[in-house]
């Protein structure tokens, strides 16, 4: 008897909320850093400070980005398992029947 550890993987529905919750944590993050960034950018001494959140303000655009398009990819794998396994074809073979 052997039992799988239960994983955010374990199917498209638990993957799709895993980075649906990653995409929050980064927007989070973001909101911080900016608060961080504008405190810095007021503190000319912290002039390098400023700089360095602002490369990482748009590293974390850049990998929400990429959580986002993840997130629509899993919503149209999500969306043709349904269409492949007739989830979806039986409201519409009623409806032409």
């Amino acid at each position: 008897m052997s039992s799988k550890t239960a994983t955010p993987f374990d199917n498209i529905e638990s993957a799709h909320e895993y980075v649906r919750l990653l995409v929050e944590a980064l927007e989070e993050a973001d909101q911080s850093i900016k608060e961080d960034a504008a405190i810095a950018r007021q503190a000319h001494s912290l002039e390098r400070r400023a700089q360095a959140l602002h490369l990482v303000e748009y590293k974390l655009n850049q990998l929400r980005e990429h959580f986002q398009a993840s997130r629509r990819i899993l919503n149209d794998l999500r969306t043709l398992r349904r269409l492949l396994l007739g989830e979806r074809g039986e409201t519409a073979s009623d409806q032409s029947g």
